[in-house]
């Protein structure tokens, strides 16, 4: 029966001697960014190289001379020359016994009330090798993304973290009777899911159904389906509750998600990707994906729910609990469009003309924020246009925090953020983080993109000058803990989103208490008058600004080439030198080091 995990206490329970690790990945995901946290606040020694071809590989194991090649995430098998020389360790979203490629994607199919993480050596044969440990969690209903980021990425850390302890130890690999009780659970050798088994009847399915088949594939590849004779890929499915219509039409739109009917109730789709538009080709939200197709359909109006303050999309929701307000908003991935900052900041202006006294911005469990809607760029007419716009959307919410005089506010980051997501969060009085989250705080990784969000007057202010500018040219990631020494978060708790939704709300009534709301109010007028008086918040925007108009329409075109990569998911060539030490010029692992 699957445990709770606590990552805290496992943190103090293993720290012993570094070993030097290599992450072989497809991509610094973010379970290899979470792993690569993890390890190296234990002390360990780490270098990444993204798996490109066998040379490159052999060359990085070569020149870092690794103890261990941990590979999070691949999408191919490792070559019998490097799984003979070093062991490799293979992270599979699946429970002893479980084998093939998509193990989570079965899971969500057959709806099965138990899965896990085993890390197991690579050998000869696909998922078989020795198994290292494996840890199990419960399923929820969820798309195979978001079960990724949290349950599967909880189970690989721990599961991991024993492996290399049993690596520190040579204890090696378990004996086969230290699993042999989890045969129920396992599967055996399971195929790719192919098309035809996740094809939606919309006349016969239900409901439930079609969220699973939708749900399996999310983020990828998709679920394959015709709309109005044209072909996309669907994601972002949720339940449509007090509607319906023939099943299979279309039956109206809220937000920018699109409302279809099944056989028993109806589907919001929140992502489309056109399957059939070269150059297009990529998530958009379904609505402006559909183009012309859905101007003709109707807007839908749901029954209101709890919230006094919501979207129309109801990605944006508020609730009130004694001298607080929560303001939830759960944007898909973390990207924060031009129309969903403008009504985050109305939804925002709002709140604040409540009666109350602290506002927390909650995010969503996923993502508290990743900044700027790339994929919405992408698709614009005019993508330079389009960024500066929705920078400023965010700009314009970011200000309005900064300057809010009638309240006390809290950034509770239940989930990961990135760029502009972190700094935007900083324009909060106080930041919560829950102990697992991973923090991206830089820009430079977009094509050199300069950033805005205020971080020129809220990073320094947090950190100082030097350690700002040493952060924002690190571009690596960095875990609660880490954010926490330095100064970026003000508290941590969890990882359980229970303990820290706890924190959160005791902060927020402590804040709102009369022995502390008026006087942290007022010490926050004045230090922001001092500030204002030293150098305008206006000069720091347009500073800002300035750097990004330049990213945007100037001459080097490296974030229009960046963006394009990122949103087309264009392979990779190289592994970025931030990332591989063991390729940069004279490195010595650090043991060889006299």
């Amino acid at each position: 029966m699957p445990h709770i995990i606590n990552i805290d206490m496992m943190r103090s329970q293993w720290r012993h001697s570094a070993m030097r690790i290599l992450l072989l990945t497809h991509s610094f995901n973010s379970l290899s960014q979470r792993l690569y946290v993890e390890l190296c606040a234990r002390g360990h020694e780490l270098s990444v190289e993204l798996d490109i071809n066998d040379r490159v590989t052999a060359q990085a194991a070569q020149a870092f001379q690794p103890e261990i090649i941990l590979c999070p995430y691949l999408k191919r098998a490792i070559p019998p020359s490097i799984w003979t020389d070093y062991v490799c360790l293979i992270v599979h979203p699946g429970p002893p016994g479980d084998r093939g490629p998509h193990a989570l994607d079965w899971a969500i199919l057959r709806d099965v009330p138990h899965w896990g993480v085993t890390v197991l050596q690579a050998n000869g044969s696909l998922d078989a090798g020795p198994i290292w440990a494996f840890e199990l969690f419960r399923m929820r209903s969820a798309r195979k993304s978001a079960l990724y980021r949290r349950e599967v990425t909880e189970a690989a850390v721990v599961a991991v973290v024993r492996s290399i302890d049993r690596a520190l130890h040579r204890a090696g690999a378990l004996s086969g009777t230290q699993y042999a009780d989890l045969s129920a659970t396992a599967t055996g050798w399971q195929p790719a899911v192919s098309k035809s088994q996740r094809t939606i009847n919309w006349v016969t399915d239900t409901a439930p159904t079609i969220l699973r088949k939708i749900y399996s594939a999310d983020g990828s590849p998709g679920v394959e389906d015709i709309i109005l004779n044209e072909r996309f890929r669907l994601y972002d499915a949720r339940i449509a509750k007090n509607v319906g219509g023939p099943p299979g039409a279309l039956i109206g739109c809220t937000g920018s998600s699109i409302c279809r009917a099944t056989s028993d109730g109806a589907i919001l789709l929140g992502q489309l990707k056109p399957m059939d538009r070269p150059g297009y080709d990529f998530k958009q939200p379904a609505l402006a994906a559909l183009g012309s197709l859905g101007d003709r359909l109707p807007r839908i109006e749901f029954l209101p729910d709890e919230s006094a303050i919501r979207s129309e999309s109801g990605e944006i929701r508020y609730v009130e609990r004694e001298s607080v307000g929560y303001l939830h908003f759960e944007f898909y991935n973390g990207a924060m469009s031009t129309l969903q900052a403008r009504e985050l900041l109305l939804a925002y202006r709002a709140a604040r003309s409540r009666p109350t006294r602290v506002i927390a911005l909650m995010g969503s469990a996923d993502f508290w924020s990743n900044g700027m809607h790339l994929h919405c760029i992408e698709a614009a007419e005019s993508p330079g246009q389009e960024s500066r716009d929705n920078i400023n959307a965010i700009n314009d919410l970011s200000e309005d925090i900064l300057l809010t005089a009638s309240h006390l506010t809290i950034a509770a980051l239940q989930g990961n953020a990135a760029a502009g997501g972190v700094f935007l969060a900083l324009s909060a009085d106080r930041v919560l983080a829950r102990s697992t989250v991973v923090l991206n705080p830089h820009y430079r990784n977009m094509g050199n993109l300069y950033g805005s969000e205020h971080w020129t007057y809220l990073l320094p202010g947090r950190i100082g000058p030097v350690q700002a500018q040493e952060l924002m040219n690190s571009r690596l990631p960095m875990g609660a803990e880490g954010a926490k020494a330095l100064g970026l978060v003000d508290a941590i708790a969890g990882p359980d989103l229970h303990v820290f939704n706890a924190l959160v709300e005791t902060e927020a009534r402590r804040m709102a208490s009369d022995g502390f709301f008026p006087l942290a109010l007022h010490a926050k007028l004045d230090r922001r008058s001092r500030d204002e008086e030293i150098r305008p918040l206006s000069l720091y925007r347009a500073g800002e600004m300035d750097r990004m108009e330049a990213n945007f329409f100037g001459f080097d075109p490296s974030y229009h080439i960046a963006r394009h990569r990122f949103v087309h998911r264009a392979p990779h060539s190289r592994t970025p030198l931030h990332l591989a030490p063991h390729r940069r010029l004279g490195f010595v692992p650090i043991d060889r080091i006299e």
